[in-house]
């Protein structure tokens, strides 16, 4: 499978930087071994759409509507995102989840209308501290994924997983490439449950992945690429990333 590597920019950028950073990864990247994303901003989707035009390096968005249309200020549907080229669209980001109290069956929802618009959803599932301390961990990641399996049903196959232990996300603190592989094991095995084709879907490593860990992570027999945070935001270290996923 082809490894992904896809960054999150979160609430970062502005017309400037956003520029000068495509530029500097666009000039380094060559020819990938790996399939590239940036995740940004929803104001700068069109900035960033033509700054990619024609390269190798993937559009995404940070979130998209349960909704199709109509009386929902503020938000952005899968079709507004798609007439732009966007390709992916986070899922579930615990950051959504915690701060803006999306629960499993919004997150189901957002995935399914992702889908039904041509966008892949990279559905992001993760622990807390409390959670993994409390022996939680897999019971946590597979309700999680089980409420957009349920919901998506025989497009599970076109999806992508990935899995952000909360506790690991802009902390510095990450999983070992053992406690990860755990992890995505039992996501992998939930797949096959669902879908003879499970090992079709990728699954990334999202808790703080950097140009230092991410070769040794990589390396995992289900880790398939990683959802970048803060390395993202930083030319040299993503295109170290990038280059570890070959």
């Amino acid at each position: 499978m082809k490894k992904l590597i896809a960054g999150n920019w979160k609430m970062n950028g502005s017309l400037a930087a956003n520029q000068s950073l495509l530029q500097e990864i666009l000039q380094g990247l060559g020819q990938a071994a790996c399939d590239v994303a940036v995740a940004v901003p929803a104001v700068y989707v069109s900035q960033v759409q033509g700054l990619l035009q024609g390269s190798a390096v993937h559009l995404g968005a940070q979130d998209v509507s349960a909704h199709d249309g109509g009386a929902y200020t503020g938000e952005v549907s899968a079709a507004m995102l798609r007439e732009f080229g966007v390709r992916y669209a986070l899922v579930g980001h615990s950051e959504r989840r915690q701060y803006h109290g999306e629960t499993d069956a919004v997150v189901a929802a957002k995935a399914q209308k992702a889908l039904n618009a041509g966008i892949t959803p990279i559905v992001c599932v993760g622990e807390t501290l409390a959670q993994r301390d409390a022996g939680e961990t897999e019971a946590v990641v597979k309700r999680q994924l089980a409420a957009v399996i349920h919901a998506i049903g025989a497009c599970t196959t076109e999806i992508v997983v990935a899995y952000e232990p909360v506790w690991a996300i802009g902390t510095g603190k990450t999983a070992t490439p053992e406690q990860a592989q755990a992890v995505h094991a039992v996501l992998r095995a939930q797949l096959a449950a669902a879908s003879t084709q499970a090992a079709k879907v990728p699954l990334l490593y999202g808790g703080s992945m950097n140009a230092g860990n991410a070769e040794q992570l990589l390396a995992q027999p289900d880790i398939n690429g990683g959802l970048i945070g803060g390395a993202a935001l930083k030319a040299p270290d993503f295109l170290k990333i990038i280059a570890a996923a070959a």
